[in-house]
C-alpha cells in the first residue's frame, strides 16, 4: 500500500506509520536474501530486498576490519529489516548472520546446553540487561543475573546458559550462576586439597616481588608466599623459577572471607631444621658460604637449604661496619661459629667476629697508659671525637681537645690524623681515653717561660669569691690571690675589671695553677725603698768625706 492509496481511503499519515510499524514487526525476525545494487558515496549501500523495495544498509557491515569493502554491486548478502525511515527499510548484514548463527547455535545444544560456559564481550546496553556477544552469537544477560555495576562496551564475561527458546531464537545466560557454581566447584577442590593434605603439580601463572600465584586446577589458584618457597627463609622467587612452569604445591591454608589459597613449596619436602636441631648447638664452629649481602647484613648457606644470618654487628670487631661488601663477597667461603638455633622459628645466627682476634686484647698487649700514638679521626660528636688507634676506637673528649676551650668539631676533621696520648684505659667496659693537649704547652707553661716566683705581675680582676680573687694576666692564664695575700687591699672595696699588681708566690704546671700576693708584694715594695734610701745615704756620706779631703789638700 503507497501513500495513493492511503489517501484515496482517506487515511491519515499517522496511520501509514502505524500500519508500517506493524508490517515491521511480523517482518522483523525474517531474514531474505538481498542483492546489493548501488554503493553511495561511501557512506550507505542500496540493496534490493525483492517486492520492488530497495533496502538501505549502513557501508560498515560490509567492511573488514581494515576497512575494505567485503562485497561489491551485484553481490547477494543475507539481510533483515530492522526498521523504515521515511518508507524505506533499514536493513542490517550482521544482525542476520547473528541470527543465524544464534539459530544454528540452538540447535545443536538445544538438548545439553546445562552447565555450557560462554565467554563473550557486552555488544549492547539495554533497559534490562545486555547483549552479550560470542562469536558472532547473541545471548541475553538480564540485569539481575549480571552481577555488574554499569559495565563498558566492549567488556569480557563468563556466563552460564540458563534458558534457550528455538521459536523466538532467544538464549538468556547468567553471569551470577556461572560465578556461584565456580566458587562451589573451587571450594570443594580446595577442600580435597588441604583435607586430604594432598601435593599437586600446579602451573605458575604470576611471579611478584611478594610470591607467586601458581594454577593448581582450572581457574583456581594459590599463592606462595615468598617465606613458603624455601626452608632458607624469604627468597625472590623471581631468582628460582620462571612463569609458565611447573612446580608441586601444597595447600597450607584457606582464608574463606577472602576466599584466599594459599600454597606452599617446601612443605612438598623434607624439612632441614629437623636434622640441623640434632646436629648443631651454639659455639659450634661450621663453614658456609655467603650467599647474599644486605645493609644489614649478610645470608650463608649451610648447603642444605638452610641459610643463617650473619648481622652486620657480627662481622667484624670494629664498630662502625658501614656496609658488609667492605669485608664479604657472595661466594666466599667462611667459618662462623653458631650463636642461637631456632627451630620454631627457623632462624639460625651465626658470628664471624668471635673467631678473630679481639682487638682490644691485641690493643692491650701493645700499648699502656701515657704512650703518644697516632690515630685516624673517624668521627665527630657534640662531646668529642672518636679516633682509631689500629682496630679499636678512642675518644678524645672537647675538654682534652686544647687547652683553650674548643670543640672537636672546630678543631679537627673526620680523615685527620693526630698525635695523642693515652690517659686511660677501662678494662671492664673496654674503653680508652685519650687527650691531645696533654702534648701541647698550656698557656700556663707558655706564659712562664720568662718569669719565676718572686717577679711582679699585673693583671685585671676577673672574678671575686668567698676564698680569694681571680685575675686575668693573659687570655687563658688566670692566677689566685687568696684572702689572706690580699692585704693592704681591702676586698670589699675591689671590683671586676680593676688593675691589680702582685707578685707570683707559687707555679704548679702540673696542675695548671698560680698562686699571687699583693702582700708581699708590698713586703718586697718596702725592702727595695730601703734599700734605695741605704744607697741615697752612702752616696752621700761618700760624697762629704771626699769634699772635705778635697777642701783640706787645698
Amino acid at each position: 500500500m503507497n501513500r495513493e492509496e492511503i489517501a484515496n481511503r482517506g487515511e491519515s499519515q499517522e496511520d501509514f506509520e502505524t500500519m508500517l510499524n506493524e508490517s515491521f514487526k511480523k517482518s522483523e525476525s525474517k531474514i531474505v536474501d538481498g542483492q546489493i545494487v548501488q554503493i553511495q558515496d561511501n557512506e550507505r549501500v542500496l540493496v534490493d530486498i525483492g517486492e520492488k523495495q530497495e533496502g538501505i544498509l549502513n557501508i560498515n557491515e560490509i567492511k573488514d576490519e581494515e576497512g575494505n569493502l567485503i562485497y561489491n554491486v551485484g553481490d547477494k548478502i543475507k539481510v533483515i529489516i530492522r526498521g523504515f525511515k521515511n518508507e524505506r527499510p533499514l536493513i542490517s548484514h550482521k544482525k542476520a548472520l547473528s541470527k543465524i548463527k544464534t539459530s544454528e547455535f540452538i540447535k545443536e545444544h538445544k538438548d545439553d546446553f546445562e552447565d555450557l560456559v560462554i565467554e563473550g564481550k557486552i555488544k549492547v546496553k539495554k533497559r534490562n540487561g545486555y547483549i552479550v556477544e560470542s562469536e558472532g552469537v547473541e545471548f541475553f544477560l538480564p540485569k539481575s543475573l549480571s552481577y555488574l555495576k554499569n559495565p563498558d562496551i566492549g567488556r569480557k564475561i563468563r556466563a552460564k546458559i540458563v534458558k534457550m527458546d528455538e521459536d523466538s531464537n532467544f538464549i538468556m545466560i547468567s553471569r551470577k550462576k556461572y560465578i556461584e557454581d565456580e566458587r562451589k566447584r573451587r571450594e570443594e577442590i580446595i577442600k580435597d586439597l588441604i583435607e586430604n593434605e594432598k601435593i599437586v603439580e600446579g602451573l605458575i601463572k604470576k611471579i611478584t616481588n611478594y610470591g607467586m600465584f601458581v594454577e593448581v586446577a582450572p581457574n583456581v589458584e594459590g599463592l606462595v608466599h615468598y617465606n613458603e618457597i624455601s626452608y632458607k627463609g624469604p627468597v625472590n622467587p623471581a631468582k628460582y623459577y620462571n612463569e609458565g612452569e611447573k612446580v608441586s604445591v601444597k595447600a597450607i591454608n584457606y582464608d574463606k572471607e577472602r576466599r584466599r589459597l594459599s600454597l606452599s613449596i617446601k612443605a612438598t619436602q623434607p624439612d632441614p631444621w629437623e636434622e640441623i636441631e640434632k646436629e648443631l648447638e651454639a659455639g659450634d664452629t661450621i663453614n658456609v658460604v655467603v650467599s647474599n649481602i644486605e645493609p644489614y647484613g649478610a645470608f650463608v648457606d649451610l648447603g642444605n637449604d638452610i641459610e643463617g644470618f650473619l648481622h652486620i654487628s657480627e662481622i667484624s670487631w670494629d664498630k662502625r661496619v658501614k656496609n658488609p661488601n667492605e669485608y664479604l663477597n657472595i661466594g666466599d667461603e667462611i667459618d662462623v661459629e653458631v650463636l642461637e638455633i631456632d627451630t620454631k622459628n627457623k632462624k639460625l645466627r651465626v658470628s664471624l667476629k668471635n673467631l678473630l682476634p679481639k682487638p682490644f686484647e691485641e690493643f692491650m698487649k701493645k700499648y699502656k697508659v701515657g704512650d703518644v700514638v697516632k690515630g685516624v679521626v673517624t668521627s665527630l660528636t657534640d662531646f668529642g671525637a672518636f679516633v682509631k688507634i689500629d682496630s679499636i676506637e678512642g675518644l678524645l673528649h672537647n675538654k682534652d681537645v686544647a687547652w683553650e676551650r674548643a670543640d672537636a668539631k672546630d678543631v679537627l676533621n673526620i680523615g685527620d690524623e693526630v698525635e695523642v696520648k693515652i690517659v686511660k684505659i677501662d678494662k671492664e667496659n673496654e674503653k680508652v681515653s685519650l687527650s691531645r693537649k696533654a702534648l701541647l704547652k698550656s698557656p700556663l707553661e707558655k706564659y712562664i717561660e720568662d718569669k719565676r716566683v718572686g717577679d711582679i705581675v699585673k693583671g685585671k680582676i676577673k672574678d671575686i669569691k668567698d676564698f680569694g680573687v681571680f685575675v686575668s694576666l693573659e687570655e687563658g692564664v688566670d692566677a689566685l690571690i687568696p684572702n689572706e695575700e690580699l692585704y693592704p687591699l681591702k676586698k670589699d672595696e675591689l671590683k671586676t675589671e680593676d688593675e691589680i699588681e702582685a707578685v707570683i708566690s707559687m707555679i704548679d704546671t702540673k696542675t695548671n695553677r698560680l698562686r699571687l700576693s699583693v702582700k708581699r708584694l708590698s713586703k718586697l715594695k718596702e725592702k727595695e725603698a730601703l734599700k734605695n734610701i741605704n744607697r741615697d745615704e752612702k752616696i752621700t756620706l761618700g760624697e762629704i768625706i771626699s769634699d772635705k779631703l778635697n777642701k783640706g789638700l787645698k
